[in-house]
């Protein structure tokens, strides 16, 4: 029994939880409900008081015309009564038959006949008593029910005043005046009970009626007031679902304008509105189209000279060993600026096909691990010849992915490039960790770090951080955009973190699955100050440990030695300067020349020019596996 209370009341309990939910939702998101609940909630208030004020002022209106009406009749009732009592004596049996005598002279002359129910206060049913305060009980001598006369008022009578009181007798209420006979020696006491159902009717009835009307008026109330809001609500409501409709890209969609008051003004300040925003996005539409095509079409139309310009550069400086040492160096840095000025073209071309939505991406379910060590074969040298190391962080499992190798690929690339130009010298990590979700990839090194704002600003094209630092890789400053663009393709995200001192960390985040989303990234960024790590020299701290969640097995740290790579892989080259293996057609700057874009951009190497290969000169042959221009398209295909 007791269990199935409980589970009943528990069932009551979720229910009334369940619908005080659902109120309070609606209260949230109709402005008609909350209008007219207010509206119905303050009527109540003021109605509840206006009723309790009305219905005091009749209850005591009543009282009061009932009390006078009774002292008259009872004064009048007191004269007969001491007509009939003059001369009385002390004996109890004689006493007692001059009071009933007294009794039925009182209502005999009553005004309407022998019922007293003929008089202004009403019926009544008179009470004598001949009894004092000096007296004992006993001796009291009474005629009529003077048990209904409640011993206060008695008392008071006895003593010689005149009173009224209120006294429920036996389930029915009475309205009893008293009054003494000073005029006979035994000073007796004259009593009238007045019934006061009547008035309890009355007022019963008043209350009924208040009750009633305050419902119907309530119910009123809450109708006009839903009218009233809703003709307000309505317009309001078809503004939302216009603006939403717009928002959603149907930029034609208007608002009605019916008449001249303040929402007809708001529609047409609406459709004002609407119309300029349209304009504008059309115009901007047509601008970024126009951009679009110009920068397209600059860059396929620059491709024909530069090829011309690229044969003549590779010819002296095949040449170059004939040449002065001043017009040799002349010859080095002409091929260097024409190998970044190709990876800005390339760059360019494929920031417009992201623009235009016109990529695509060739997804294959592989080991994510394999990417991060062939592109760490690609960079270490670099990583080497900077002073600085890469140490992998990968998980023993296989770490499987639907991801596009190429554009992960060129993601990783240029992380790690731009850790390597920032480092100053310290350790690179790369932390791999995933999730039933997603795959997470986080870059992190120990150099200068990013100030408050930029861990936004190095997705900008163009953006550098600081001008004047030189860099180790000749970057386009369309890196870190191009990166940014090939995350959002896959469905993922791409993030910054960084503090001046502490360094900066970069985490890639993918979906496992093409077409699906994640929650959380398997990887978190470093906390804000980081802490500084046992195995690092300075303000710095280590890459984000991966959650508890996420299994791990093992770790595998590799460093890279000193030296660098060739475009050849044979480990040494003619030209003066190091140069790292990155992507065909991409070249390394000058050790004294200029830095660059400090922004992430894609780290470029030369193209393979040694003498002693028999190679043509400006053969575009791609080491890497990413042909041509970076994006698997060959140079000649993107010519046309």
């Amino acid at each position: 029994m007791t269990r199935a209370v409980a589970r009943r009341v528990g069932w009551l309990g979720r229910g009334a939880r369940r619908q005080w939910s659902g109120i309070g939702s609606l209260w949230r998101t109709s402005l008609q409900f909350r209008v007219t609940a207010s509206t119905l909630a303050l009527s109540s208030a003021v109605v509840f008081l206006l009723g309790m004020v009305l219905q005091n002022q009749i209850t005591t209106r009543l009282l009061e015309t009932k009390e006078a009406d009774a002292i008259e009749q009872t004064r009048a009732s007191l004269q007969v009564a001491e007509q009939e009592l003059v001369g009385i004596d002390a004996d109890p049996d004689t006493l007692g038959a001059r009071l009933e005598n007294a009794l039925t002279q009182i209502t005999s002359t009553a005004p309407g006949g022998g019922d007293a129910s003929g008089s202004a206060a009403g019926d009544f049913e008179p009470v004598l008593a001949s009894g004092g305060s000096d007296r004992p009980a006993e001796d009291t001598v009474s005629a009529g029910a003077y048990h209904k006369v409640p011993d206060g008022l008695r008392e008071f009578v006895e003593s010689g005043l005149e009173s009224t009181q209120i006294h429920t007798v036996g389930g029915e209420t009475y309205l009893i005046v008293g009054a003494p006979m000073t005029s006979t020696p035994r000073q007796p006491q004259l009593y009238l009970l007045f019934p006061l159902a009547s008035e309890q009717n009355t007022v019963a009835t008043v209350q009924n009626t208040l009750v009633f009307g305050g419902i119907v008026l309530l119910g009123l109330l809450a109708a006009i007031a839903s009218l009233v809001t809703r003709q307000v609500v309505l317009p309001v409501r078809r503004a939302a679902n216009a603006a939403g409709r717009f928002a959603e890209g149907e930029l034609d969609k208007r608002l009605s304008v019916v008449g001249d008051d303040d929402l007809s003004k708001l529609a047409i300040s609406y459709n004002e509105m609407a119309a300029s925003i349209q304009q504008q996005i059309r115009q901007l539409e047509e601008f970024g189209q126009l951009q679009r095509r110009f920068t397209s079409d600059v860059s396929h139309e620059l491709r024909t000279p530069l090829t011309t310009v690229r044969m003549a550069a590779d010819v002296l400086y095949a040449s170059r060993e004939q040449f002065p040492d001043g017009l040799s160096r002349s010859a080095e840095l002409l091929v260097d600026e024409l190998d970044r000025f190709e990876a800005l073209l390339r760059d360019l071309l494929e920031i417009s096909r992201l623009d235009a939505g016109v990529e695509e991406l060739s997804a294959e379910n592989i080991d994510v691990r394999t990417l991060i060590e062939r592109v760490y074969e690609q960079v270490h040298g670099l990583a080497g010849s900077a002073g600085s190391s890469i140490e992998l962080d990968l998980p023993e499992d296989e770490v499987y992915g639907d991801v596009d190798a190429r554009r992960v690929e060129r993601i990783l690339r240029n992380l790690l490039a731009n850790a390597v130009d920032h480092s100053e010298g310290l350790p690179v990590r790369v932390q791999l960790a995933a999730n039933d979700e997603a795959v997470a990839i986080a870059v992190r090194d120990y150099g200068v770090g990013l100030r408050v704002g930029e861990a936004e600003l190095v997705f900008s094209r163009f953006w550098r951080a600081d001008p004047s630092r030189n860099r180790r890789t000749g970057g386009t400053g369309l890196g870190l955009a191009i990166s940014q663009e090939d995350a959002r393709l896959h469905g993922g995200e791409l993030v910054a973190w960084g503090l001046p001192g502490y360094g900066s960390c970069f985490r890639l985040t993918l979906p496992r699955r093409i077409g699906e989303s994640f929650e959380v990234s398997p990887l978190g960024l470093p906390p804000d100050p980081p802490e500084v790590p046992e195995n690092v020299e300075g303000p710095t701290e280590p890459l984000a440990q991966v959650p508890s969640d996420v299994p791990v097995a093992g770790v595998s740290s590799v460093t890279a030695a000193d030296g660098e790579l060739t475009p050849d892989g044979s480990g040494s080259s003619d030209r003066s300067e190091p140069v790292a293996l990155l992507e065909a057609g991409e070249t390394v700057e000058a050790a004294d020349g200029d830095s660059g874009y400090a922004d992430g951009s894609t780290a470029d190497v030369p193209e393979d020019r040694s003498d002693s290969t028999g190679d043509v000169p400006g053969d575009d042959t791609d080491t890497t596996g990413d042909a041509g221009d970076g994006d698997g398209t060959d140079r000649e295909e993107v010519g046309r």
